[in-house]
């Protein structure tokens, strides 16, 4: 099988690393299933995108619904970035990370009340607005707080990003934003909401988007929004193009932050205003893994199964999206065959798997796998399924590595239930 390997994983003789680390000395340590992150990723995605872009005026907001480990978090908060949250959870991460609410964006189709209400009492960047409704309930509630809401107003620019249908976001079906009319007519209503002081237009047309096209389309259209507000005398700081670049989880074609920068770019600077962009995956997918063992391998007639620790409760991106992730072991081994194999998890579930029918090197019980691409969308979306625990998380920098996130315990599942008794 071929095995793939870049600058932060990549086998050294017969092991696989991360960065300068041993994974088999995580595994062995801190035991399976466990996240590993590569530090060095973090940084270099984060510098790249931040260079590419370096000809505008720009800021960049992680969106740490790819990842929202404090660790991780503070990383690229520490290297300037701000944050793009979407639940009251998420920005408690946020400010507990360090960063600075003037860094922080609340996102979210369907704010309450009370995510609304901290946004304000924090004194957020802005809280990017996704219907009528909501724009008139932040404006009530600012009231109250006798403060004024800086907000923008998400929009639909109905552009097909040709990525999977659930991670799809900017199409006129889809539930996000509101579309460009009724976006003018929103902005037309400033006189009235008094406690709202309107300051960008902002998209995000999905997740995975492989190909520059369908941002070009809906960044030209939203630069046509962008004129006819300001020509109703609506002056506004920032257009806010959110995020979705795609990475290569199996040798798909993407575009490099360079290549963006150049389709965009120009259309951009004719706008003469502030750029916000929102990666989340892009910094994040491919400088993690998961690591974990093999319990048992099995055959059903010419079917073969290799059944692991690791399941849909620490992974879902297979089951949920039919997502691949490369799999391969932690150690080489000689004479080992490649075989076509389901790789299965333990939960009670048809649809607990990490792959079906790959190439992958024959396993036997007790070795160590690693799921490729795993940084983004992994952790974020585990569960307790079958009372299992979450997975520990990894960070390493260089020669070293350090817990960021311990291994739940059955005491601590059953905390919230015993204090009840």
């Amino acid at each position: 099988m071929n095995y793939f390997e870049s600058e932060y994983f990549k086998y050294k003789g017969y092991q696989l690393f991360c960065e300068n680390v041993p994974l088999i000395e995580i595994a062995d340590q801190q035991s399976t299933p466990t996240y590993v992150y590569s530090n060095k990723f973090f940084i270099d995605r984060y510098k790249e995108f931040d260079k590419a872009f370096a000809g505008l005026d720009h800021q960049i907001f992680f969106a740490c619904k790819s990842n929202f480990n404090l660790s991780v978090i503070k990383t690229f908060v520490d290297a300037g970035s701000g944050v793009d949250v979407n639940s009251e959870g998420e920005l408690f991460r946020a400010l507990k990370a360090g960063a600075s609410p003037k860094k922080i964006i609340m996102s979210g189709v369907g704010k309450t009340k009370n995510e609304i209400k901290l946004a304000l009492e924090n004194d957020l960047l802005m809280i990017k607005a996704e219907s009528e409704e909501e724009i008139l309930l932040i404006n009530e509630i600012a009231g109250s707080l006798n403060t004024k809401a800086r907000v923008a107003i998400r929009v639909n620019p109905d552009v097909d990003a040709k990525t999977h249908p659930y991670i799809s976001t900017g199409l006129a079906k889809n539930k996000f934003g509101v579309d460009a009319a009724t976006a003018l007519r929103l902005f037309k209503l400033k006189k009235d909401l008094k406690n709202i002081k309107y300051t960008g237009i902002d998209m995000h047309i999905g997740s995975q988007i492989t190909k520059v096209e369908p941002f070009v389309e809906a960044i030209e259209k939203l630069g046509e929004l962008f004129q006819k507000v300001k020509s109703e005398g609506i002056s506004l700081e920032h257009i806010d193009l959110g995020g979705g670049i795609g990475v290569a989880y199996n040798n798909e074609k993407t575009f490099s932050a360079e290549e963006f920068s150049n389709a965009v770019s120009p259309i951009l600077k004719k706008l003469n205003c502030k750029v916000f962009f929102e990666p989340g995956r892009f910094l994040t997918a491919n400088g993690g893994v998961l690591i974990a063992q093999v319990l048992y391998t099995k055959k059903n007639h010419d079917k073969n199964f290799i059944i692991t620790d690791g399941a849909m409760n620490d992974l879902l991106r297979p089951s949920i999206y039919g997502a691949y992730h490369h799999i391969q072991p932690l150690t080489l081994t000689k004479d080992k065959k490649d075989i076509t194999a389901d790789v299965v998890g333990p939960v009670c579930e048809s649809g607990d798997f990490l792959a079906k029918n790959v190439q992958i090197t024959e396993c036997k019980r007790g070795e160590f796998i690693a799921v490729l691409s795993a940084g983004a969308y992994g952790m974020v979306m585990s569960s307790n399924y079958n009372m299992r625990r979450r997975p520990a998380e990894v960070l390493v920098s260089g020669n070293n590595f350090k817990v960021v996130r311990r291994r739940e315990s059955f005491e601590s599942l059953l905390k919230d239930e015993i204090d009840l008794l």
